[in-house]
């Protein structure tokens, strides 16, 4: 599924629309890049679905399906003037209907790995954290005891 073109991607997204919806898809899919925190909207004043293409080329084609049936159930419920947000009844009925997911799982290359780990010395708990963090200023959020680094995590 990697070397997905749009062409491609209008010709899936129309066959989802036949296979769960049984309506036609007419309008535009297009992939947008500048997508970062989701892996697809649809825009109901352009009626046009986008497709964050990291999703394409770092996830299955079980997640991929599973974005485009989110934004077709959108799509056609918008088109039939149905709620079609997220919060409406209709919008919920249709993802359980189609087995459609709620959400989209976050990247692989999204996930930030811990690079420092600190461990209070009164309760040990420990905190991963990207950033270093100032162990004279900072105390445990627990207990309000110490902090100490206890290595770097360079995975």
């Amino acid at each position: 599924m990697e070397n997905l073109n749009e062409n491609d991607l209008y010709k899936l997204v129309e066959q989802l629309s036949r296979q769960y919806f049984h309506k036609p898809f007419v309008d535009v899919v297009e992939f947008n890049n500048r997508l970062r925190t989701t892996g697809g909207r649809y825009l109901p004043a352009k009626r046009t679905i986008e497709l964050n293409p990291k999703y394409v080329l770092e996830c299955d084609e079980e997640e991929v399906i599973g974005i485009l049936k989110h934004e077709l159930c959108h799509y056609h419920l918008h088109i039939e003037g149905k709620g079609y947000k997220h919060g409406d009844r209709d919008f919920k009925n249709l993802l359980k209907e189609t087995g459609s997911p709620r959400h989209c799982s976050p990247l692989p290359s999204a996930l930030k790995r811990f690079k420092y780990i600190y461990q209070c010395r009164k309760c040990n708990h420990i905190y991963k954290r990207v950033r270093r963090v100032d162990v004279k200023k900072f105390r445990c959020g627990k207990c309000k005891g110490e902090l100490v680094m206890n290595g770097q995590n360079n995975s």
